[in-house]
C-alpha cells in the first residue's frame, strides 16, 4: 500500500504547478511600448467568480507594476457593475477620462473536466523474504502485491490575457494559457500572472523601466 501512497503523492505535486503558456502574439507594427503611463487591469469573470476576478486583477496589477508602470484594479477602482449597460464608446470615454492609456484584459475562457480510471495491478517484483515464516510473508505481500483501481477528476482552466492602447484603440498583445489542476483559484492566479509577465518580458511587450 505504501507505493501506492507514494504514487498519489507524486501524482498530486506535479499537478500543483502546472501553468504555461500555449501561445501569444504581439503586433508586428508594435514596438516596445515605454509610453503607457496608466495601465487598467480588467478581469473577465462570471459574477460569481468575484473573488477570482479580485485575485487576478490583484496578482496582473502587481506583475506589471513590478515594471515600473502605474497599474490599477479594475474592480478597485470601479467596482463589479462600473461598465453595466455601457457602450464601448462609453467605457473608453470613462477610462480615458481617467487618464487611462492601455488596458489589460484576462477572461477565463473554458473549465474542462474529465473522470479517469485507473485499474488495480499487480506487482511482479520479487518480495525478497523467507517464505517459511507465514507472518513476514503476508505482511510485505500485502503491502507489495495489489494497488487498487481508483477514479481520479482531472480539470483544466483556460484563460487568455489582451493588451488593448485606447488611444488607437487596437489589439497590441494576446496572450493564452492553461492551467491542470490548480491547488486554488490563488495559485492559478499567482501562478499565470508569473507566466504572463515572463511572456512579456520575452517579447518586449512592456520594457521595464
Amino acid at each position: 500500500m505504501k507505493y501506492f501512497t507514494l504514487y498519489i503523492t507524486l501524482i498530486f505535486l506535479y499537478s500543483c504547478n502546472s501553468t504555461e503558456i500555449t501561445s501569444s502574439w504581439k503586433a508586428a507594427e508594435s514596438s516596445a511600448v515605454t509610453n503607457y503611463k496608466k495601465i487598467l487591469v480588467l478581469g473577465i469573470f462570471n459574477d460569481n467568480d468575484r473573488s477570482w476576478t479580485q485575485q487576478v486583477e490583484n496578482e496582473l496589477t502587481g506583475q506589471i507594476s513590478s515594471l515600473g508602470y502605474e497599474a490599477v484594479s479594475a474592480l478597485n477602482l470601479y467596482g463589479p457593475k462600473a461598465f453595466e449597460n455601457m457602450s464601448e464608446e462609453q467605457v473608453v470615454a470613462k477610462l480615458k477620462s481617467s487618464q487611462f492609456d492601455a488596458v489589460f484584459t484576462t477572461a477565463l475562457l473554458n473549465v474542462s473536466s474529465q473522470e479517469n480510471y485507473r485499474p488495480g495491478s499487480v506487482s511482479v517484483e520479487p518480495v525478497g523474504v523467507v517464505y517459511n515464516r507465514f507472518g513476514r510473508y503476508y505482511r510485505t505481500v500485502y503491502d507489495r502485491v495489489y494497488q487498487p483501481g481508483y477514479y481520479s477528476t482531472s480539470t483544466q482552466y483556460f484563460l487568455e490575457s489582451n493588451l488593448y492602447d485606447l488611444n488607437s484603440g487596437d489589439l497590441t498583445y494576446s496572450v493564452q494559457g492553461k492551467t491542470f489542476n490548480p491547488s486554488s483559484t490563488g495559485a492559478l492566479s499567482r501562478d499565470y500572472g508569473k507566466q504572463v509577465l515572463r511572456d512579456i518580458k520575452k517579447k518586449n511587450v512592456l520594457i521595464k523601466r
